[in-house]
């Protein structure tokens, strides 16, 4: 039996210095055990060679430092130092790609351009999913 796992891209609005933010536009995905999943995340900003974090947050949980990228290097947590997690800076944006997902991958995951950031937050929607993908709560 095939196991449905949610993951919820959050829609965040991080700015920093001003002009500097993270856009994550994706929304909510849906995915089935041992897929490969990519959650977008663009950034604008006026710095040189920027740092760009990677967190994911379970439910009842804080985030969960993943990774950071740098210009050609990938950093990860040791909890995610394995072959499943990777990221990469482009020229514009920094996906995270998520190879044979687990049922443990359901969370949100977040990035942020530098650790600490500051500033307004759109409204996150959280839908959770029961099994036969039928939407359990509905969280503003």
């Amino acid at each position: 039996m095939e196991h449905w796992l949610w993951i919820i891209l959050a829609a965040l609005f991080f700015e920093c210095k001003g002009e500097d933010k993270v856009i994550q536009e994706q929304g909510d995905v849906i995915a089935a055990e041992g897929d490969t999943v990519t959650l977008g995340c663009r950034f604008e900003t006026t710095r040189t060679g920027p740092t760009l974090f990677w967190y994911k947050q379970e439910i009842n949980s804080y985030p969960n430092y993943m990774l950071h990228c740098l210009s050609t290097t990938t950093l990860k947590a040791e909890e995610f130092n394995v072959d499943r997690f990777d990221s990469k800076i482009n020229e514009t944006s920094v996906p995270l790609k998520i190879q044979k997902l687990q049922l443990s991958d359901s969370a949100v995951y977040y990035c942020a351009l530098q650790p600490t950031v500051t500033g307004n937050t759109k409204t996150l929607y959280k839908n959770l999913w029961s099994k036969d993908n039928r939407i359990l709560h509905n969280i503003h």
